[in-house]
């Protein structure tokens, strides 16, 4: 293929109209502002393959988390153990995997994604991890032993998804790190695996607009989660634009979502059927209305009701209908409040109780705490 520099040049003033700059480097600067560029995304996508790794590649594009990255990668480089933990769908596994792909190229021996979802026993933990490596127990010599040889003189990133409902086997992490200086271990789970060292990383919501705002509609584009719900949308409505007239509803939509991943994209893959208008509406259900996700995706993200069971079936009877009972508070209530009214007959301490439901991240704290001054826990993730 031959292209002619005059071509290259008309192509290139086209762009530089588009952008209203006046040459290449004000181009670059402009677009890498604008998000069209980042200046790390195709060279830990494209090199992938050169080296060892079985990240698994992704069918769709990844929306913002500049920050977090950052966070992470910095994180990464000060500890051998950070465990990335948030609600259901905020987007820990796909953070992960964006951090492990750029910082690929400071682990000599690679990087393995670990996926703990189809297993609930912890003593399945050490076999997954050794399966990757196509290491087998031999007689007289047992298997976690014989993976802690094999990792000893490693230096490779392990990204453990979904430690959750493993948590028992959080020990047994912390032995292999222990035996093998040059590994790292980046973890997504729900709750923090609290064993020595560990570094722990809370994924925060995408940035939302001020629904109370006045910015226009390109401006509203540029934060994450509208980012997110207009690209979502485009993938099963092409002809899906934002308008003046759809981006309050749209605006509206992400903030009643707490600017989840998860739940944005489900409410995006109804824009074929539903204008943002109608499906704003339709919000007042959301375990109802934000289902049909994806065929391929595990069951646990097809809907945002099995997203939150995931975690819920974690918790034991007492923690069950302590989480219930919060249901009757509106908005939050204080420490003192949920004790008065949610404690009657319950089998465990409410505040040990309100503490495991804020670790599983199906509450969270909504104001600064003091020891002088009143937390307030809102009803449910």
């Amino acid at each position: 293929l031959v292209l002619a520099q005059g071509t290259v040049k008309w192509y290139n003033k086209q762009i530089y109209q588009k952008l209203s700059v006046h040459g290449r480097e004000q181009a670059v600067a402009r677009a890498r502002q604008a998000g069209l560029l980042e200046s790390q995304l195709e060279v830990a996508e494209l090199n992938l393959e050169n080296f060892k790794h079985n990240l698994p590649a992704q069918l769709t594009s990844f929306v913002g988390r500049k920050h977090e990255i950052a966070a992470v990668k910095r994180l990464l480089g000060t500890t051998r153990l950070l465990t990335l933990t948030g609600p259901p769908g905020t987007g820990k596994t796909r953070l992960g995997l964006r951090v492990a792909a750029e910082v690929l190229n400071q682990f000599e021996d690679g990087a393995y994604f670990v996926e703990l979802a189809p297993i609930n026993d912890p003593a399945l933990v050490a076999s997954t991890v050794a399966q990757l490596f196509d290491i087998r127990e031999t007689a007289g010599h047992p298997l976690l032993e014989t993976l802690k040889i094999y990792l000893q003189e490693k230096r490779l990133l392990l990204l453990i998804d979904n430690f959750e409902q493993v948590i028992e086997a959080a020990p047994l992490l912390g032995e292999l790190l222990s035996s093998a200086p040059g590994v790292k271990a980046l973890v997504t789970s729900r709750e923090a695996l609290r064993i020595y060292g560990e570094q722990e990383y809370t994924v925060p919501p995408l940035t939302l607009p001020d629904p109370d705002g006045t910015e226009s509609c390109r401006e509203l584009s540029q934060y994450e989660a509208v980012e997110l719900f207009v690209q979502r949308a485009q993938s099963v409505k092409p002809d899906f634009v934002l308008t003046d007239e759809d981006a309050p509803s749209v605006c509206e939509i992400c903030v009643r979502l707490d600017g989840l991943p998860l739940a944005i994209e489900l409410a995006a893959a109804r824009s074929k059927l539903l204008p943002p208008e109608s499906m704003r509406a339709r919000l007042e259900s959301r375990l109802l209305t934000l289902t049909g996700g994806a065929r391929d995706l595990p069951t646990r993200l097809q809907t945002l009701r099995a997203a939150v069971d995931w975690s819920y079936d974690l918790l034991d009877p007492a923690e069950k209908i302590l989480f219930a009972r919060l249901a009757v508070f509106q908005g939050g209530r204080s420490v003192e409040a949920v004790e008065a009214i949610c404690g009657r007959d319950l089998a465990t301490d409410v505040l040990e109780g309100l503490e495991s439901l804020l670790n599983l991240s199906l509450i969270h704290i909504s104001e600064p705490t003091r020891l002088n001054s009143t937390s307030r826990m809102p009803s449910s993730a």
